[in-house]
């Protein structure tokens, strides 16, 4: 039960980070730099099989060995880890292959994966060790 209400509070952390992100930055960033690689409507089906995976993916690799321990230095560290493998995965491959794909969508983006990862890994630690 525990796993359970730490993966509800990881979705609805990085859900609601990622919500204000992408309202926030995609006039801002996204879509002067990517213009019209972007859709005009998302692909809903993609989109929530990463919402629903990614949390898994910070329990896992994160929050759960951090609670182990007991240290939120290590949740911090191994969600933000994470983030920046998984973000830089995405971010430098589009970078190495995209035309339009900028240094400045890059660096954001990843700076942000790192830190809502951080974020999120240390919320589900939190739920794990109440």
């Amino acid at each position: 039960m525990d796993t359970v209400l730490a993966y509800l509070a990881a979705l609805i952390v990085f859900g609601a980070l990622d919500a204000v992100w992408l309202t926030t930055m995609s006039s801002r960033l996204y879509r002067p730099a990517l213009g019209d690689m972007l859709l005009d409507r998302l692909r809903v089906i993609p989109a929530l099989v990463f919402y629903f995976a990614y949390p898994v993916g910070i329990l896992f690799f994160a929050a759960a060995p951090a609670a182990a321990t007991g240290s939120v230095a290590a949740a911090l560290l191994h969600g933000a880890l994470f983030g920046c493998f998984a973000y830089g995965t995405y971010d430098l491959t589009n970078h190495a292959t995209l035309r339009r794909w900028t240094r400045a969508v890059t660096l954001t983006d990843l700076a942000y994966g790192t830190a809502v990862s951080a974020l999120t890994s240390a919320a589900a630690f939190h739920v794990l060790r109440w």
